[in-house]
């Protein structure tokens, strides 16, 4: 996502403060050892979904059939899953948060990287929003040139992602992949996701060209998305920076950091950014993952991430190997060793449905609504900025909370 300031949630921090008085009184470096475990276990996860992707990219490439193109959606969706679970770790944690624009930046200029519909109107004052590397070997905006002859992992990075320093101008990551593989979702406030044929990618019989080129750029994208992920890995290792910052700092600012990673999250970021403000401007654009419309399933495993990270409660048994955990670890990291999931859910949930509820938006939020809705009449929709609609229902992402709140509190 850009990156955005995320006011720390103060109704979070005092619903966990009755859960924290219960703890034995755990040395600080206990408490800060095992976040690190957690959160290098973690990474460590989404590490190895990624290169679950990569291997479904690969195959889609060297044999694009429509089955091939399914299962490697089928692998992006399943990679989102433990790498959303880590973004309860970000906010307090200033290496974290410094990195995490290069795997998770959204919402996209879409039309930097690939084709887009007619309609399409790009960001405003975004000289790249149409720039459309796949198509063009070198493109020129703002006075500079580009060479793009090849793809490689370094173009993506250091000329691409964030070119010309606006932010939107999202080069790699979840996002740009997800983009690859779906394409422009067109279905306005209505259900569906983008609908990318396989024959993109089919060199034999390409569909709207540059099959080749498009090709080098996924393949790059998701060969990309595994190394930065393995930096976040090495960063929670045992003589890791992050690992260091937190376990030898002074206490107190660690214990804030864990917390503030928490309430951030769940207030400023998830309750304002990712839901209160597309309900808001009624805009699909301001989903998170709008192309897959798999929106609703990153919020559900955010919640989860902020749970794990208060009690350490895998979400499945499958995850104990993945996540190198061992049963003694699985104790909240304020010290409160075996709470119930359901006690972990509640605590969680009463500070997201408070912040999202009853907690009013934050200035900017509103002041960045009322921009929009004055500067223009027209309705923005995921991957066709610009296009009027007609008058919109209930936009989709209010179902997606809805469902989201309803499975996410339901115990299992």
């Amino acid at each position: 996502m850009s990156k955005r300031a995320a006011g720390f949630a103060a109704v979070a921090v005092v619903a966990l403060l009755p859960f924290a008085a219960q703890a034995a009184g755990p040395a600080y470096k206990d408490v800060a050892k095992n976040y690190a475990d957690i959160a290098h276990a973690a990474y460590q996860d989404a590490t190895n979904g990624a290169k679950a992707l990569k291997k479904a990219v690969d195959a889609l490439v060297a044999n694009p059939t429509e089955d091939n193109l399914t299962k490697a959606r089928e692998a992006w969706k399943a990679a989102r899953v433990p790498y959303m679970q880590t973004e309860a770790f970000r906010f307090g944690n200033p290496i974290v948060d410094e990195w995490e624009g290069k795997v998770n930046a959204w919402p996209l200029d879409e039309g930097l990287i690939d084709y887009v519909d007619e309609g399409y109107a790009g960001g405003e004052s975004n000289p790249y929003a149409k720039a459309n590397v796949i198509a063009n070997p070198k493109i020129t905006a703002g006075g500079k040139t580009i060479d793009a002859t090849k793809i490689t992992k370094e173009l993506l990075a250091d000329k691409l992602h964030e070119a010309g320093k606006v932010e939107a101008n999202v080069a790699t990551g979840y996002h740009a992949v997800e983009f690859l593989l779906w394409g422009q979702d067109l279905h306005g406030t209505g259900p569906g996701a983008g609908e990318r044929p396989y024959t993109d990618y089919d060199l034999k019989n390409c569909t709207h060209g540059n099959c080749d080129r498009r090709a080098e750029y996924l393949k790059s994208a998701s060969d990309l998305l595994v190394s930065d992920l393995q930096d976040m890995v090495n960063n929670w290792k045992e003589d890791g920076a992050a690992r260091k910052n937190l376990i030898d700092g002074e206490p107190n600012a660690g214990i804030s950091a864990i917390l503030t990673g928490m309430g951030s999250l769940s207030y400023g970021e998830l309750a304002g950014e990712r839901m209160k403000l597309g309900l808001l401007l009624h805009d699909p654009e301001e989903e998170h993952d709008c192309f897959s419309d798999n929106t609703y399933m990153s919020h559900l495993e955010d919640a989860a991430g902020i749970r794990e990270a208060i009690a350490s409660l895998p979400d499945q048994q499958a995850r104990a190997d993945a996540l190198a955990l061992r049963d003694g670890k699985r104790h909240s990291l304020l010290g409160v060793n075996k709470v119930p999931r359901q006690q972990a859910m509640e605590i969680t949930g009463a500070a997201l449905c408070a912040a999202s509820r009853s907690a009013p938006c934050s200035s900017r939020i509103w002041a960045r609504a009322r921009a929009r809705a004055s500067s223009t009449s027209r309705t923005e929709v995921c991957g066709r900025r610009g296009r009027p609609e007609a008058a919109p229902g209930p936009p989709r992402s209010s179902r997606a909370m809805s469902s989201t709140m309803t499975r996410w509190r339901t115990p299992t």
